[in-house]
Order: structure tokens, then sequence, then C-alpha cells
């Protein structure tokens, strides 16, 4: 194929990769997260192999370049799709501070009058 071939298939891949994708559901976009980490795994592999196999300094110092790039793309995709999961997560009741440990540092010697005068009592002193 000719240059001019190659970059018109490009073009026409680019746009409408925007189009499908620009149209994808909030709800949906999680799980194709998810399928795009799994083949940027795979293109991480290929980047390693074909570094593996490379025998000139360009060949090698390229396939590097592919490598970090694929390790880079793959490690965002998790960190987003993380982010996106913790999104659909309940959120965790606050906890009630009348409801604390009844065994807790306040209820200890160092409460003083604060504990009323129950408190002061029951140990047989006065207030």
């Amino acid at each position: 194929m000719t240059n001019i071939g190659l970059l018109t298939i490009f073009m026409l891949s680019v746009f409408v990769g925007f189009e499908v994708i620009s149209k994808v559901s909030t709800i949906l976009h999680t799980p194709l997260m998810s399928g795009a980490n799994a083949i940027h795994g795979v293109i991480l592999v290929g980047a390693i192999l074909i570094t593996g196999a490379a025998r000139g300094g360009v060949q090698v110092s390229l396939g590097l370049v592919a490598v970090v790039l694929a390790t880079a793309n793959m490690v965002g995709g998790f960190v987003v799709t993380d982010r996106m999961l913790e999104m659909f997560k309940g959120r965790k009741p606050a906890p009630n501070p009348a409801a604390g440990p009844a065994a807790g540092p306040a209820a200890g010697p160092a409460a003083g009058p604060a504990a009323g005068p129950a408190a002061g009592s029951a140990a047989g002193g006065s207030v």
C-alpha cells in the first residue's frame, strides 16, 4: 500500500473510533476500560518480544520506548478503572460520635468532673 492509502485508513479509523467512543454510556465505560487494559497487556507483551528480537541500537531503543509507553498506558488504564469503580461503591455511613466505644479513653480517669455526679458517687467520692 502507498503512504497515502495508509494515511487515509489511519484518518478514517481515528474518526470512527472517536464516534464510537463518544457514544458510549457512562455505565458501559468501566467494562470497556477493563477490556482495553487486557488489550494493552497484550501490546506490552508484544513490545517486549519485539525488543528482545531487536538487533541494532535503534531497534532496541525504539523497542524500549514502546515498552515504556505500553507500560504507562496499561498502568494508567488500571488507575482510571480503579477510580471509576470507587465511584460505584456505596458510601460508608459516618461514624456516630455518641455511639463510640464505652471503654474508650474519654471514659477513663481523665474524664474528671465532666463525667457527671453519678460517676463520682459510684467511685465512693464526693463531687
